[in-house]
């Protein structure tokens, strides 16, 4: 989302969409809430995220698996946007006592909706108002963000990921998957090539890092042959899965006689509030030269790197 053009009433619509309960509680004085409910009233409760992720169990719950979209329980909402769901078993409660269980669960929703809200706000606010301040104390801040797409390829440039990325940092959302992409020699192709050849290798690249992205991946071009992907609020596997499917794009390219492209990736996650990406940046370069060592190494890949000499 660019928080340039778009309005703060806009953002706050939207942005509900990168948090997760772990991001709007602590999780810890939640758990502990939720297990005095139970106890109370002799109930059993599950909370998961809103893809049915369990959050916190309070009771026996083995086994099951729950179904958000036919089955989704009670609905914990923030805006217009279902952010996680309440599973409650009653089998335990006194018949008596049934209606003030159920009453309770309708606060207890009515309460965590409240104070989500509250936070998610409290969270958004800030760190609109720290960028309004930004620009005021930067003079050349909106020509920053007026230019900030990368020529070349149309990616972010360097200096609007890395203004994204103050923004991810103070937004406090995690987890984000850091993924550093590397052209495997490029330097190879522009020394027998030449620029035109060579540039054409970066779009192509840029091109495939673009196409397997979800709209909400933020990809810019942080050095010549070098792209930073970041997946905010990234699933299990899901960046792993996106670099398997730009690696193999890579290899099955075969438009250009000349150009075969193939990538080095490396995969880091930020998952603590307290940590800055432009840190998980370098630590995704150091697992990116792991990887191209073993790409480069592996068998028939510079008969595929050389095969526009042969022409």
């Amino acid at each position: 989302m660019d928080y340039n053009i778009v309005s703060y009433e806009k953002r706050i619509k939207e942005n509900i969409k990168n948090y997760a309960i772990r991001n709007l509680y602590a999780m810890d004085v939640l758990t502990e809430y939720l297990e005095a409910v139970a106890e109370e009233y002799g109930a059993e409760i599950l909370l998961t995220d809103r893809h049915g992720e369990k959050a916190v169990t309070v009771g026996d719950f083995e086994g099951f698996e729950p179904d958000v979209v036919a089955e989704p329980g009670e609905k914990l909402r923030i805006g217009d946007r279902t952010v996680g769901h309440l599973y409650v078993r009653y089998e335990g409660v006194p018949e008596e006592r049934r209606k003030a269980a159920e009453r309770m669960v309708r606060l207890t929703m009515n309460l965590l909706a409240s104070l989500g809200t509250e936070a998610y706000m409290h969270r958004e606010a800030a760190s609109y108002i720290d960028e309004l301040e930004i620009r005021l104390e930067n003079g050349h801040h909106q020509k920053l963000y007026s230019e900030k797409e990368d020529i070349l390829t149309g990616v972010c440039n360097k200096n609007y990921l890395e203004s994204r990325m103050q923004t991810l940092d103070r937004s406090e959302v995690v987890p984000v998957a850091v993924i550093n992409v590397n052209i495997n020699d490029w330097k190879f192709v522009y020394d027998n090539f030449g620029v035109e050849k060579s540039d054409n290798l970066i779009q192509i690249v840029a091109s495939i890092v673009k196409k397997e992205a979800k709209n909400e991946y933020i990809i810019g071009r942080i050095d010549g042959d070098v792209f930073a992907v970041l997946i905010p609020m990234a699933e299990d596997g899901e960046a792993e899965d996106y670099c398997r499917r730009v690696q193999e794009a890579c290899l099955a390219y075969e438009e250009d006689a000349v150009l075969a492209p193939s990538v080095a990736v490396g995969v880091v996650y930020k998952t603590n509030v307290e940590e800055h990406l432009q840190d998980k940046i370098s630590d995704a370069e150091y697992e990116m030269f792991d990887n191209k060592l073993e790409i480069k190494n592996s068998p028939g890949y510079q008969e595929r790197l050389k095969k526009g000499l042969k022409l």
